[in-house]
């Protein structure tokens, strides 16, 4: 069989053009769905604390009770935050960073708060759906075209159509964007917040393109998913301005607690060069102690992180994050019996704080000591009990239930432990099946491995269907 020259022609380049199309389409959806578990999330109690604490007046201010949306720290070392269907925000790890105060931070917190009051997230595939649209109506014109022999026509059709659905949904995108910016100033003010944090930071990001060299014409819009950071500049400037808040000053409390929080940060990501770079021996500022202690101990010198830890104890012997940091140093040093003294007193003075908890119940069990397994596994049951989606902490369970001889609640642990973490389906599917067969039918824990069941065989059969 034979193709006619217009077939030819439709198979040829103009196959190229629909291949360009549809990975436009592709793309269209993949920004829309932008998933958060790309990344890893960090945990840690001291951080979490405080991002909770300066998320939940601007919760309030929304018409929310606090703690209704939670604030979760990625490892990423770029600029960037967003929401993803849920009432819950993702911050890189580089926004951190790049903060200078904890104010800006809360600028770029209410902005998110914006994107989830009004839907955002979920809004998105309507703009997502209306440039699909217009993509598979010039699709159908253009192949109309190149069937009665005008194939450039038709090709000159489905390229107008693509760039046509892409620039809708970038407006979309933009308009989206200046919502969420009016509605953040909104909970900055009924917050009693200043607005400056949040223009200073938008002059880092103007900064960035004005480095990069991107466009500050009005044109140079037409392509970006946010308006240009200078336009923000303005517009948000005529709000703030004349608020309230603008000249409150920071918390100090708040801020006090970013700058240890941002260092640490630093301490733990960055190289151990950069970090005694920004943080040098001279200076002998808690943030300081707190970086280089997370340096030294990422480059293999236990005893110059403890010198560290040390100084910071002189500071306030009671603080729960310095003693869970020595603890910390000395479990991950190899002296799991040493650790476990300042973790205890930690987790009394956090009040139980579930992450410190999960740490001392793993010191416990490094000890290899079954004499401290009964105490590793009453405080790993609170550490779950507090927070769920913990699975280090689950696994550590499942290690004492083991060790125990009770190999169903093994299981069921093993089965929570797979289920928090992202393609592992199979793999709780499998132990939440072991623990419904060795626990009595009917109880919580076999309801539990029941619930994990369903669950991971759902996502067990789309995984099937998707190959």
């Amino acid at each position: 069989m034979t193709a006619s020259p217009q077939q030819a022609a439709f198979r040829g380049p103009g196959l190229r053009v629909l291949s360009r199309i549809l990975l436009s389409l592709l793309v269209l959806f993949a920004v829309a769905a932008r998933p958060a578990m790309a990344q890893s999330i960090l945990r840690d109690a001291e951080t979490e604390a405080l991002l909770q604490d300066m998320m939940d007046p601007l919760t309030v201010a929304a018409g929310m009770r606090a703690g209704q949306v939670r604030v979760h720290l990625l490892s990423d070392r770029s600029i960037n935050a967003f929401v993803a269907g849920s009432q819950d925000i993702y911050v890189h790890s580089g926004l951190i960073e790049a903060a200078d105060s904890a104010n800006e931070v809360q600028g770029v917190l209410a902005h998110e708060l914006g994107h989830i009051m009004g839907g955002h997230a979920i809004r998105v595939n309507e703009g997502a759906k209306a440039a699909t649209s217009i993509s598979l109506l010039s699709l159908l014109l253009g192949a109309a075209a190149m069937a009665a022999g005008g194939g450039e026509a038709g090709m000159g059709v489905m390229m107008a159509g693509q760039q046509a659905a892409l620039g809708k949904f970038l407006a979309f995108t933009r308009v989206q964007e200046a919502t969420a910016d009016a509605a953040g100033a909104q909970y900055l003010s009924k917050a009693g917040i200043s607005g400056r944090g949040s223009l200073d930071f938008f002059k880092k990001l103007q900064n960035l393109e004005f480095r990069y060299a991107v466009s500050q014409d009005d044109d140079a819009t037409y392509g970006r998913t946010h308006p240009l950071s200078g336009d923000r500049i303005q517009a948000l400037r005529e709000v703030y301005v004349v608020d309230p808040a603008w000249n409150k000053p920071n918390d100090p409390a708040i801020e006090k607690r970013f700058q240890r929080v941002k260092a640490k940060l630093v301490g733990y990501i960055a190289e151990p060069t950069r970090t005694l770079r920004l943080y040098p021996e001279s200076d002998q500022s808690v943030p300081a102690h707190y970086a280089r202690a997370y340096a030294w101990h990422k480059g293999g010198y236990p005893q110059k992180a403890l010198d560290e830890v040390t100084a910071l104890l002189k500071t306030d012997p009671d603080d729960p994050y310095f003693l869970e940091l020595e603890g910390q140093v000395l479990l991950e040093s190899g002296r799991p019996k040493d650790a476990i003294p300042p973790l205890r007193e930690a987790v009394a003075k956090s009040h139980s704080a579930p992450l410190i908890a999960a740490t001392l119940g793993h010191a416990l069990i490094a000890t290899e000591d079954p004499a401290h397994y009964p105490e590793a596994e009453e405080v790993l049951k609170t550490a779950v009990a507090l927070d769920n989606e913990n699975p280090f902490a689950w696994y550590q369970l499942g290690i004492v239930y083991a060790a125990r001889g009770d190999q169903a609640r093994a299981a069921l642990a093993s089965a929570e432990r797979y289920s928090l973490e992202g393609g592992q389906a199979g793999l709780a599917l499998r132990n939440a099946e072991v623990a419904m067969q060795g626990l009595p039918e009917g109880t919580p824990d076999w309801i539990r491995a029941q619930d994990i069941s369903l669950v991971a065989r759902a996502e067990v059969e789309r995984g099937r269907k998707r190959r």
